[in-house]
């Protein structure tokens, strides 16, 4: 990704050549759809803010399928394309973005590197 291109972001991958189809966002809200598809009935429909590895705003806001039950202001984990289909219970779904997971805590080391703690989950 060229600098000051305007795509999604990947997270921070290892190593670091692989392809990695995850990043970080921010929920806004929520997005009602009177017409879709009817293998997303039920599905709940979610607004999100994309986010660099700084957690600053990047590019566009998205509407991601959530199936972790987050809400608004949530720091969620993504996963786009296919992979955001195949979390979907249905498989093949039509969607390009999910939301898979909701972060309870980030530690972000110099150079922007990702480390993930161990938190308490709001939902067990």
């Amino acid at each position: 990704m060229a600098d000051g291109e305007d795509s999604l972001p990947s997270a921070i991958c290892y190593p670091p050549s692989a392809i990695c189809h995850m990043l970080f966002g921010r929920v806004l809200g929520s997005a009602v759809c009177t017409i879709k598809d009817p293998d997303l009935t039920g599905v709940k429909l979610l607004t999100v803010q994309p986010l660099n590895k700084k957690l600053e705003p990047l590019g566009t806001i998205q509407v991601a399928a959530d199936v972790v039950m987050a809400g608004p202001g949530d720091l969620v984990v993504m996963v786009r394309a296919r992979e955001a289909s195949l979390a979907l219970e249905k498989k093949f779904v039509p969607v390009d973005l999910a939301i898979v997971g909701v972060v309870d805590e980030l530690e972000v080391r110099e150079g922007g590197e990702f480390v993930l703690k161990k938190g308490r989950v709001r939902y067990t």
